[in-house]
């Protein structure tokens, strides 16, 4: 797993990640010694001390260091040790990625030395996953604790090991939704605006990705609502994830949107009466994406052309009264 972390929580987000275990254990099974690959490790650090470099200019430096797996590697998805080594450094906190062009919707990368290591005076695994579960709830809290497991991969015994220091109450009594004690009064307190405030926003927003599950952003009515997933059409309520971005008012799930780069406007659909202020956030957004960020991708890989069935899914929805 990665998390993206504030400035500071760095060493937090490796320990918690860490990396390279698996491919490790293939490069082992394919012929390769873990002596190698430290080897390998140290010539990679040694190479990144004159600057950043991408995969091709430190596999051009490092020569006959690099095994090459061959078509049995490339089987198990492993071409040579170069990224083994890369993977183990990074989890050691000896170097980081850094996007080629600064973008970080796409995945080419430079490797530079990460100094001083946010490792060396690094929190514990335990501690490490206990402030992961304190942030979590303040995050995204009211959460269950299937919530946390779910954003964090801990297992059962894990998750609640991070837990017990938590001063976590029930939000009301028989609920499964927990919530920080600190938090208690502000959200007694708190009352939701009587006016609609609708926001486009992506599939992966924080309100989305860290509670993975839809029912509890959804009118009880809405979660039959049909909507494109990599499966064909599916109720909303059934799914984990969105394949479409979301359109939300006041924390409640109201619609889907995708950009259409071709026509560079929004294909959108809503599960409410679209009134002019839906109409105009719809409007706004369009306008943004369009004029300053010239697409809206769902993930790195996402695309105009794999975007076409989730566009035509929108556009056949019922239409918006």
């Amino acid at each position: 797993c990665t998390y993206v972390l504030p400035a500071g929580d760095f060493a937090l987000g490796l320990t918690v990640g860490g990396a390279g275990d698996a491919d490790v254990r293939i490069a082992e099974k394919l012929g390769a010694t873990r002596n190698e690959i430290d080897a390998l490790g140290e010539a990679v650090v040694a190479a990144l001390a004159s600057g950043p470099l991408e995969p091709d200019g430190l596999r051009a430096l490092l020569g006959e260091r690099v095994r090459d797996f061959g078509a049995e590697g490339r089987k198990r998805g492993l071409n040579t040790t170069l990224p083994v080594a890369l993977g183990m450094l990074q989890a050691q906190g000896e170097i980081r990625r850094i996007p080629t062009n600064g973008r970080l919707d796409q995945q080419r990368y430079r490797y530079a030395l990460w100094r001083p290591n946010p490792l060396a005076n690094g929190p514990s695994r335990a501690e490490a996953f206990a402030a992961l579960a304190e942030r979590f709830f303040r995050w995204i809290g009211p959460a269950t604790l299937a919530a946390f497991r779910e954003f964090s991969g801990l297992g059962v015994k894990a998750a609640n090991d991070a837990v017990a220091e938590l001063d976590l109450q029930p939000l009301e009594s028989g609920d499964d939704r927990l919530l920080l004690a600190d938090e208690r009064a502000d959200w007694d307190a708190f009352t939701a605006s009587d006016e609609p405030r609708y926001a486009l926003v992506s599939s992966l927003d924080s309100l989305l990705a860290l509670r993975r599950d839809l029912t509890v952003l959804l009118e009880p009515g809405d979660a039959a609502r049909e909507a494109f997933s990599e499966r064909g059409m599916r109720a909303v309520g059934d799914l984990r994830d969105l394949a479409n971005h979301a359109i939300v008012d006041r924390g409640r799930l109201i619609g889907l949107w995708d950009y259409d780069v071709e026509t560079g406007a929004i294909a959108w659909t809503a599960f409410v009466a679209a009134d002019a202020a839906l109409r105009d956030a719809v409007a706004r957004t369009e306008a943004y994406v369009r004029d300053q960020l010239g697409d809206a991708r769902s993930f790195s890989l996402d695309s105009a052309k794999s975007r076409t069935p989730r566009i035509a899914a929108l556009r056949a929805a019922q239409p918006r009264r």
